[in-house]
């Protein structure tokens, strides 16, 4: 099952999918409330899902998805691949965390891992995201600034961040002049790339 609100990604994935014999794409979802009624009715065995969907969030989903069957494999994807959102989607109970940088046969071999062994998770950066938890150096950001920081990488403003994360604008500014203080940043851009210097951010997303 894919789940994803933008149809182009849904269909690059379907194609990757549809390639592997070992693979059967049986449904599409683009929303939380989409995949919830997929999930009942198709049941299965692997639910790719994306972090970020219209009416709620793809970790969410996993943890509701995990519950109800302890047997189905779940690959989060996300844009922001920070180690919050690694270990959230540890949390969540997936088997896989892949970035949507990744190369589309990353997502299809997380798959494969999370058919296998859904109980158990692989990341790309996990033993270096570990490492970095056990070790912390550079900003220390929390987890809110860490929202605010991916929303930017993402080429969001002030008004759409405030929206998509529930909150003020003046509390957004608030959110995003500490974020540059800590990063030692007076523009977006430059927040990006000391972000991307600190492993905060994935270097894909640098400008």
């Amino acid at each position: 099952m894919l789940v994803d609100d933008h149809e182009l990604i849904r269909q690059g994935l379907r194609r990757a999918f549809e390639r592997d014999a070992e693979f059967q794409v049986v449904g599409e979802a683009g929303s939380v409330a989409e995949a919830r009624r997929l999930a009942e009715t198709a049941q299965p065995d692997v639910a790719v899902l994306d972090v970020r969907l219209p009416d709620g969030s793809g970790l969410d989903l996993a943890q509701v998805l995990r519950s109800a069957r302890p047997e189905i494999g779940l690959v989060v994807l996300t844009m922001y691949a920070g180690d919050d959102q690694l270990f959230a989607a540890l949390d969540a109970g997936a088997s896989a965390f892949v970035p949507k940088s990744a190369p589309s046969d990353d997502v299809v071999a997380a798959a494969r891992h999370a058919a296998a062994k859904p109980s158990s998770f692989i990341a790309a950066d996990l033993a270096e995201a570990m490492h970095r938890k056990l070790n912390p150096t550079g900003p220390q950001l929390t987890r809110r600034e860490r929202e605010v920081l991916g929303l930017l990488a993402e080429g969001l403003g002030v008004s759409s961040i405030a929206r998509k994360l529930y909150i003020s604008e003046s509390t957004t500014k608030t959110h995003v002049s500490k974020l540059y203080d800590k990063l030692g940043a007076g523009n977006r851009a430059q927040a990006i790339m000391a972000a991307v210097r600190a492993g905060l951010l994935d270097s894909s997303t640098e400008p």
